[in-house]
This record gives structure tokens, C-alpha cells and sequence, in this order.
């Protein structure tokens, strides 16, 4: 036994041609764990309108430069506040030819760069190469709309293909170390026959998810003399051909102006939609949008959000509770943020690895602390003990719960190197765990960060984590939890998109965050 894994040491031979799925995870609580009437539908779930081939023809894939947009409607001198408006793109290849079929992974958003504000619209893919964009009008002022093609629907493709049928993009180093210090590294995966390994393999099931983790044996050690695990590499899954649909050069580009600058009026000497007055509470249906930007401030069309603009505001919604984040590197930002906003909130020194925890800050006058940790396997990673990578099930297991416990979980970046299924077993454990936590103590504040724009590669793209983010969302649909909209969060201002987003949106978040833990 491993720190709460069993350890089994198989052999596996090489198939034909597929690579066979692990088995799947036994869920920690049965009673609880089954997920919500239609999720296990992933083609009905992740349904992407599908695209022809190009026969290898780069020009016949869509264009930023010569795809173009226009107003549905004939211009006005000024627009109605909390109205719609709507304009119609067409999406064309690098020759200027109107496309026939959809698939292309369009964004737009109605900016107002003096007023900082910004929303992200909603793209209706008509599945004929135009696309319906229909952008909300929330406050009053000038507003612009800005289109960006992040993919093409023949890289879209590409990405599709890779997920559907690699098992992996990237692989990971296992450590092993035997009672002299003597240390062997093997290769890990998800799945024992990623590892190049035929004659046998070190089989890791975590006991409280039921997940499993496999290396390629050691030569000379033992399994259970695994201690420490890091990034592998990332593997060439692309042709020549596949890498140009995806180069900077066509990925993530602002389409030339199509619409100029409108105007929309105050209505009733109101300047700004209003948020809904009810208070931000767990199981709140999330409109489209959730929210938008002005003077930099997030305004949530969900709930009654709250801005805590000063360390005290913090401090006096955080006293007496003890939070709870695991997940990934961008909620670690949310920890981090806490940290340095508020000199109160003290780190402790736990002799821990930084980039996976377990990091902890208190604040022992207002009984305040605040713990983060990595999510375990897979996770790319420096070097790091085994033993500190706890899988979430196992964590939400020994928490109590309670009115001043929170817990906030974000899965989903470090998913897109494998298939949808693998990211499907991960979810099937923590539901049932979240379930379980919220049955014996309803009390408990669960919070779910949506993944966040960032990475536009063949490991980690933006349409990637849209497919992350509809399982998410599928997954919790009927348990009472909270959503932060990291997606919408990140993509609604003129900013860079970077997995690691500023502080302007991270003390957004965190704001949002706060409004659910102290909605009043």
C-alpha cells in the first residue's frame, strides 16, 4: 500500500489497433454517485457541428483576414440599454470564398475601452458558413464589437481527431527510489499501454476514488518504491499540414472591423443593467451571459454580487471559516491573491512543494485559513512527492462540512492531453463525493471555477475547454453548488487570453467567490 493506493504489478500485450479505456473508477458512495440523466451522452454533450476534409489544402481553411461581419439590421443613431444587438458573419478561406459548411471556433464581444467594460456574445453557429452573433447592450456609452477566429473549422478538426482517438498527448517520469537512495525513472500514464512497456507494469488504484495511475516497471525496484512524480513530454501528434491550421500566424485573430462604433442611450437616468437583487446563493440557473465588465468590475446577471475592495471587507466575510481550494494552478492564483491582499492572512511554512502544496494561510485572531492543493494524477508538474498528491475524493472524504466550511474545486486544464472519457472518470468520483459531503452536511458551501481561456495548442486549446466546461456543468447540474464562470470572466475584456489571467480578473473572481461565502 502506497499512501491510500493499491499496488498491482500486470502484464499487457499490444492490440491491433485501438488502445482499450482503464476500467473505470468505484465511485466512494454508490447511493449518491450516479451522475445526472443524460451525462454520460458525450456525443449529444460535445456535439461540434462536423467539417470536411481540406484534402490538404491550407487556403480552402477559414480566414481571419477575409472572413467578414455586418449589422442583421440597418444602423440606429443609438441603442436602447438592456437590448440585443445583432450582426451576422461570414466565414470565408484565404482565397475570399464564402465556406458552406460551420465548425469554426469563432469569439466575439462588445467592448467599451474608456468605460472598461466588456461582454462576451453569443455565437449561433448556422452550420452554413455564417454565423448569428448577438451581443447584449448593458451599459450606456460607446460600445464596439470585436470578433477574434481563434480556430478554424478545419482546425477545429484537427483538435477533434486528436482527442477522439490519442490516448494521450503528453506522458509523465515516475520516480523510484530503493533503501540506498538509489532512484530509477520509468514513464507513467493513464493508461499501461501509453507507457511503451509490454512486459509489465506498476498498477496504482487510488482506494477513495477508485481511479487508476500506471508506470512502466522499474528495472530493478520495486512498485511500492515509487515516491516521487513530475511532466513528461509532450508528444508530436500533428503533421506538417495539421501544424499550419493550428500556427500563430491563422489562430486567435482579430477579424477587420466590421461594425463601427455604436451608441447605446441611458434609460431612466440608468447607466448600467442591473444585477438581479437576490443574494448570490448556491443552485442559481446561470444566464448567458453570467456577467459583464464595467470600470473593470464584474456585474453578475445571475445574483446580487458584492465587490470587497479592502483587506477588512475580506477578512470580516471570511472570519471563522476555513476554505478549502483544490485543483490546479489557476485557483492556486485565487490563494495567492488572498495572501497578498490581505497582510492578516499569514502563510505557513509546511515544507511543501509551491507549484503543488499543500499551501496553507491563517489568520489566528479571526480564525481564518485557507488551504490550496494540487489535484493529483494527471498532473504536469515539477517534481513532487508522490505522497502529497491526494486525489480530491480522498480529500472531500475526511471533510466534516459545515456553515463555515468552503470548498472550491477547479478541474479541467490539465484534462486536455487525453480523451473525454478519462476527464468523465475524474468527474464521476468528485460528484459523488460532493454529493456525499452535501447530504451530510447541507450547510457546506461547494463552488465550482469553470476553466478559464488561455492555452491555443494541440495540448491545452480554448476549444478544449469549452468541451471541459459543458462536463462540468453537466456533472453538477443538479447538486447545490455554485458556479464561477472563469470562461466568461476571462473572455469579456481587450485582454491577452493567458491560462494564468491578471489581477483585474482574478480579484474578480475572488470577489464572486466571497459574495456566495457572505451574499448579504
Amino acid at each position: 500500500m502506497l499512501g491510500g493506493l493499491q499496488i498491482f504489478c500486470i502484464g499487457v500485450s499490444w492490440p491491433d489497433r485501438t488502445v482499450p479505456l482503464p476500467p473505470g473508477p468505484r465511485p466512494a458512495h454508490k447511493s449518491s454517485g450516479s451522475l445526472p440523466q443524460g451525462f454520460s451522452g458525450l456525443t449529444h454533450l460535445l456535439h461540434w457541428p462536423l467539417t470536411p476534409g481540406d484534402g490538404g489544402d491550407l487556403l480552402a481553411s477559414t480566414s481571419p483576414q477575409t472572413s467578414t461581419y455586418h449589422l442583421r439590421s440597418p444602423a440606429q443613431t443609438s441603442y436602447a440599454l438592456g437590448g440585443y444587438l445583432e450582426a451576422i458573419l461570414i466565414a470565408r478561406d484565404h482565397q475570399g470564398r464564402p465556406k458552406a459548411h460551420g465548425g469554426d471556433l469563432f469569439r466575439a464581444q462588445l467592448l467599451g475601452p474608456d468605460l472598461k467594460a466588456g461582454v462576451p456574445g453569443d455565437v449561433t453557429d448556422l452550420e452554413n458558413g455564417t454565423y448569428l452573433l448577438t451581443l447584449p447592450l448593458l451599459w450606456a456609452g460607446q460600445a464596439q464589437v470585436q470578433v477574434r477566429l481563434i480556430h478554424s473549422s478545419e482546425a477545429v478538426r484537427v483538435l477533434r481527431g486528436i482527442w477522439r482517438d490519442q490516448w494521450a498527448t503528453v506522458d509523465f517520469t515516475g520516480y523510484f527510489r530503493g533503501p540506498t537512495g538509489y532512484e530509477e525513472t520509468v514513464t507513467c500514464n493513464v493508461n499501461p499501454l501509453l507507457i511503451g512497456e509490454e512486459e509489465g507494469t506498476c498498477h496504482y488504484r487510488d482506494e477513495d476514488s477508485g481511479e487508476l495511475w500506471f508506470c512502466a516497471r522499474p528495472p530493478t525496484l520495486p512498485c511500492d518504491s515509487l515516491v516521487g512524480h513530475s511532466s513528461g513530454r509532450y508528444w508530436n501528434v500533428t503533421t506538417p499540414h495539421e501544424e499550419a491550421l493550428l500556427a500563430r500566424n491563422v489562430t486567435n485573430k482579430t477579424l477587420p472591423q466590421g461594425i463601427p462604433p455604436i451608441w447605446v442611450a441611458q434609460e431612466n437616468n440608468r447607466s448600467l443593467v442591473l444585477s438581479p437583487p437576490q443574494p448570490c446563493h448556491p443552485g442559481i440557473p446561470a444566464p448567458r451571459p453570467s456577467g459583464f465588465y464595467h470600470q473593470n468590475v464584474w456585474h453578475s446577471l445571475s445574483c446580487s454580487g458584492r465587490s470587497f475592495s479592502t483587506a477588512d471587507s475580506i477578512l470580516g466575510c471570511l472570519a471563522g471559516r476555513v476554505v478549502h481550494m483544490m485543483g490546479d494552478s489557476t485557483l492556486r492564483q485565487w490563494w495567492e491573491y488572498l495572501r497578498d491582499t490581505v497582510p492578516a492572512l499569514k502563510p505557513v511554512d509546511l515544507h511543501a512543494m509551491y507549484h503543488t502544496g499543500p499551501l496553507m494561510a491563517v489568520d489566528t485572531a479571526r480564525a481564518i485559513v485557507l488551504h490550496w492543493r494540487a489535484h493529483g494524477w494527471p498532473l504536469r508538474s515539477l517534481r513532487t512527492p508522490v505522497a502529497a498528491l491526494h486525489s480530491v475524493v480522498r480529500e472531500l472524504g475526511g471533510l466534516a462540512g459545515g456553515p463555515y466550511t468552503v470548498v472550491v474545486l477547479s478541474l479541467g486544464a490539465h484534462f486536455t492531453t487525453f480523451p473525454p472519457s478519462i476527464f468523465v472518470q475524474r468527474l464521476a468520483g468528485v460528484r459523488a463525493a460532493v454529493a456525499a459531503l452535501l447530504a451530510r452536511e447541507p450547510r457546506t458551501l461547494v463552488v465550482i471555477k469553470l476553466a478559464n481561456t488561455g492555452y491555443k495548442s494541440v495540448y491545452g486549446s480554448d476549444w478544449f475547454t469549452l468541451q471541459v466546461n459543458r462536463l462540468l456543468r453537466a456533472a453538477f447540474a443538479d447538486l447545490r453548488v455554485a458556479f464561477v464562470d472563469a470562461w466568461e470572466m476571462t473572455s469579456s475584456l481587450a485582454l491577452p487570453d493567458s491560462i494564468h489571467p491578471g489581477r483585474c480578473v482574478v480579484r474578480n473572481e475572488v470577489d464572486f467567490l466571497l459574495s456566495h461565502v457572505c451574499p448579504t
